[in-house]
């Protein structure tokens, strides 16, 4: 890694560089008629965590733990059931995606969560990664998603499945000041610049993931630490993310000063 450091107010633009992008839709050989096997289910996502996330290096057991029970085929539309497990994003709608698996388990290890935290996600999307990081079992979870119907079906499905994940429809630029300050923010869409709002509620020794480029093209992953009143930053390579949306990224609104 890479490492910089920052005032807290920096705005921070990207340089971008090789990353894995979304497959063309696929159509799943499930019907309404086909009886989904958990057992196989079971088997797929056993081998998706050992094939293409132990294999690529990810260590923490909590998020091995996490990303082997978590039944991501509950979080994908119907029609891309047989691909729920193969490691590459999948659309949810609303020109949205549910992410890598890989990315989702990475940027949560990057993340060093510890029990007794509170984490706050920008970008709930199907509830995928809100329900990885409430499958943890000692995190304090929050999620913001700007598009209503997503944040409304994401809320009703982690509530189904047993996640204690607060969810809140809003634009994730401003963040979530009312539950603020936050131990540990992720980020899971790219805006072009570093929020300012977010930078403001993250906790002294808080850490924050994001990836940020401009849209329409490859983003950087950054990892920033909060100590004594700057940024540490960390460049961690290519990504894909869909862009922000919402009033904060689009009117690019400058961080402000001291």
């Amino acid at each position: 890694m890479t490492a910089f450091v920052f005032s807290v107010w920096t705005v921070l633009l990207t340089a971008c560089g090789p990353a894995v992008t979304p497959l063309p839709a696929p159509t799943s050989t499930l019907t309404t008629e086909t009886p989904l096997d958990e057992a196989e289910f079971t088997r797929r996502r056993l081998a998706m965590v050992e094939n293409t996330i132990v294999a690529r290096g990810v260590k923490n057991p909590d998020v091995l733990a996490a990303m082997r029970t978590v039944p991501r085929h509950r979080f994908v539309p119907e029609e891309y059931l047989d691909f729920a497990y193969n490691d590459h994003p999948l659309p949810i709608g609303y020109g949205q995606t549910i992410s890598q698996p890989y990315i989702v388990a990475w940027m949560t290890e990057l993340a060093d969560l510890k029990a007794g935290e509170r984490v706050l996600e920008i970008g709930t999307g199907s509830g995928y990664q809100a329900a990885v990081l409430a499958q943890m079992g000692y995190l304090e979870v929050y999620s913001i998603e700007i598009i209503p119907q997503l944040a409304e079906t994401a809320a009703k499905r982690l509530a189904e499945l047993g996640y204690p994940v607060q969810v809140r429809q809003g634009d994730g630029y401003y963040g979530w000041p009312e539950v603020a300050p936050f131990d540990a923010i992720i980020v899971t869409a790219a805006p072009d610049h570093l929020p300012a709002p977010l930078v403001e509620q993250l906790k002294e020794g808080g850490r924050l993931i994001i990836p940020i480029g401009p849209p329409g093209s490859y983003q950087t992953l950054w990892k920033f630490v909060k100590q004594d009143g700057e940024l540490t930053a960390y460049e961690l390579g290519g990504v894909a993310f869909v862009p922000f949306t919402g009033e904060g990224a689009q009117k690019g609104l400058p961080s402000p000063t001291p």
